[in-house]
């Protein structure tokens, strides 16, 4: 909003403008309004008694947000010249024309179809023949393994989906429980799994439990009077020493002076 002073000045200059166009050119009709939104468009000039105001600043340009770049994805490794998983058998799919293999191949392939094909090759590591398809390294391990690869990587640009990190927590928990009754029956196989598929292995804790404000303090507690009990069975223990050394030069001063006959 204009104070009464500026409304009062450009009043007065687009009278005195008008007037002066009027009488330079009598049969060209000026409105007063044009002359006022010329002066408000020119910029913080004052020229002919005109004044004007300069034009807002809008600040449009925003900060360009770095792209943050997370760890590669485990389909990453498949060429997308590969087939698909069920025309990779068939022979005739390997001499088609190049259009026809296009289609075929993992270049125009689902993200469901890539996932499959990636959990045929995590079995192909740890199966003890080409026909073992029930035992535990297979039917869970390897498979858990690419369902929580694709969890994480999910939750990695959807960091709000709760529904997936439960089934992602519950698939590890299933895992580890897998992996540590794997661990207890069979080590050797234990280790050839866990080196194969890229797992580290971590051992639970013995018990879990919340670290509140009074469990630290009952637990700093603990500690200092363990350490005073144990300076003071230290304290006792030198005594003792010192005593039965008194005790042993007294013995011997007194066989010294009194030899036995």
């Amino acid at each position: 909003m204009f104070s009464s002073f500026g409304l009062r000045t450009i009043l007065k200059s687009s009278v005195g403008v008008l007037c002066e166009s009027s009488a330079l050119f009598p049969t060209v009709s000026v409105r007063p309004w044009s002359c006022c939104a010329s002066a408000l468009l020119s910029g913080p000039e004052v020229s002919k008694g005109v004044f004007a105001v300069p034009p807002p600043v809008r600040h449009y340009a925003r900060v360009a947000k770095r792209k943050t770049t997370g760890p590669e994805s485990q389909l990453s490794d498949l060429a997308p010249t590969m087939l698909k998983m069920e025309y990779a058998p068939v022979p005739l799919a390997q001499t088609t024309d190049d259009l026809v293999k296009r289609l075929l191949s993992l270049e125009l392939a689902s993200h469901k179809e890539k996932l499959q094909l990636k959990k045929e090759q995590l079995i192909a590591k740890v199966q003890r023949d080409e026909n073992d398809r029930n035992s535990v390294e297979v039917q869970a391990v390897a498979v858990l393994t690419a369902r929580i690869r694709n969890y994480q990587e999910h939750l990695q640009k959807h960091h709000k989906d709760k529904a997936n990190k439960r089934r992602m927590l519950m698939a590890i928990d299933r895992r580890k429980k897998l992996l540590k009754n794997l661990r207890l029956v069979r080590f050797d196989t234990f280790e050839r799994v866990c080196e194969q598929l890229g797992i580290v292995y971590t051992f639970p804790p013995e018990y879990y439990r919340r670290a509140t404000r009074r469990w630290l303090a009952k637990k700093e507690f603990c500690i200092k009077v363990f350490k005073a009990v144990q300076k003071q069975k230290a304290e006792q223990k030198m005594k003792q020493q010192i005593s039965t050394t008194e005790t042993k030069q007294i013995k011997y001063m007194q066989s010294a002076t009194f030899p036995t006959k």
